[in-house]
Parts: structure tokens; sequence; C-alpha cells
């Protein structure tokens, strides 16, 4: 494989190693607007939590667009070290398409029973169980079962930026990530901050978002794309 083709599959596993951590999915992440702080309390409010079980009650399926950064600690200061857009659909519990767009085209997708991933420059298709993979990660809270209390420990975490923020806390010790944050206005997700174990944190923010739209029976079957190289995990 040539230098820049390893680099740019290095990017990929980059992306792909936050979307799946340990047994799990993992790192949805960004956020233009949203500064790059820690979780601290602003003032007391129940509303994050209120809206948030109302939007899980309330929604079994949703599709929008995100924006993901990777944000690390140099010396300080915040740096961004790795962006990247897209788009999403889903419909609980386990069935979604998460697509990268830019920088390289890649799509994560799960029919409820096998998790699909297809690297378009390599043409390639990883597949695997599904299984319990969404578990404690973070795309539960958006593509999982309506039971989070079940696998998270859920707090609010007062007002920042404008937003209404609920904090989960995984109760399995299986997981890279610490704590994750919600942010909530006018009874949507808008943007999560992940913090793993590794002092990095990940910042996703959605656009577009809609909530229930109509999907087909066979929106989320996945069709291998001819002269693709096939690997079942």
């Amino acid at each position: 494989m040539h230098k820049h083709s390893s680099t740019r599959a290095q990017a990929r596993a980059l992306n792909l190693r936050r979307l799946m951590s340990a047994a799990a999915l993992s790192a949805l992440a960004v956020a233009g607007a949203i500064v790059f702080t820690a979780l601290t309390p602003g003032r007391a409010s129940a509303a994050a939590l209120e809206q948030f079980k109302q939007f899980v009650a309330s929604t079994q399926s949703a599709k929008g667009d995100f924006t993901q950064r990777l944000v690390r600690n140099d010396n300080g200061a915040a740096k961004v070290v790795n962006t990247s857009s897209g788009s999403f659909v889903f419909s609980r519990p386990g069935k979604f398409i998460w697509t990268y767009h830019k920088p390289y085209e890649q799509v994560l997708q799960a029919d409820g029973d096998k998790l699909f991933i297809y690297d378009k420059d390599l043409n390639q298709v990883t597949t695997k169980k599904l299984g319990n993979a969404l578990g404690s990660s973070p795309a539960a809270i958006l593509f999982g079962s309506n039971d989070l209390e079940k696998n998270f420990t859920l707090k609010e975490a007062g007002v920042k930026n404008g937003l209404e923020w609920l904090e989960a806390v995984p109760k399995s010790r299986d997981t890279t990530f610490e704590r994750i944050g919600i942010g909530l206005k006018d009874g949507a997700p808008v943007a999560m901050e992940l913090h793993d174990s590794f002092g990095q944190v990940s910042l996703l923010s959605f656009g577009s978002f809609q909530k229930n739209p109509p999907l087909k029976p066979n929106s989320f079957a996945f069709t291998v794309p001819k002269g693709a190289d096939v690997f079942n995990n």
C-alpha cells in the first residue's frame, strides 16, 4: 500500500475505532459552536432529564446530519486533531446507517442483527454480529433500546452554551468512555461530548434533525457493492 493510502486508512481507522469502542460502538463526536470544556453544572435544572426521557419515549426513528471532531489537550490547549462529517438515519433498536461523507467515504450500517462497515476507497466490507454491542456505548443513546438507565447512570449537568446538559456514566467497565454529555434543546439532542479514559474528548453536533420520518421496511438492508471484498469478524 502506498504511503498516502496508508495515511488515509489510518484516518478512517481512527473514525472507526471511535465509533466502535471496546466491545461496542463508540464515538460519535463534534460540534462547531461547542467549546471544549468539561461538563460542569450551571444552574440546577431538571429540564435535561425530562427532555431526554421524552425524546426517547417519543422517537422510534430519526435522521439528520452530523459533524464530528476529536479534541486533545495539547500542553493545556484544546487542539482539534480529526474532523469529519456526514449523515445518519436510525430506527430503534439497533438499526442505523451512519455515513461519513468527508474527509473519506465510509458507511457503518446495522440491520438489527449484523453490523456492516463499508470503506468505499478500499472497496471493502467488514461484517460482525451486532449482538449486545450497543450496550454501554455512546451509540446506545441514539440507536439502542429505551431502557438506557439499565446501562447508564443519568444525572443533570446544568446549562452550557444555551443547551440543557445531561451526563450519562456507563455502568459497565468494559468501555473506553468515562462519561458522556448530551446537550438538548427543544426536546431533541443537538450535541454530545464523549470523554474517554485517554483524556480525549469527542464532540458531536447534529443538524437537520427529523424525528420519526417515514422509512421503508427495507431501509436498513445492506447490499454488498459489486466487486467488494468481504471480511467476516
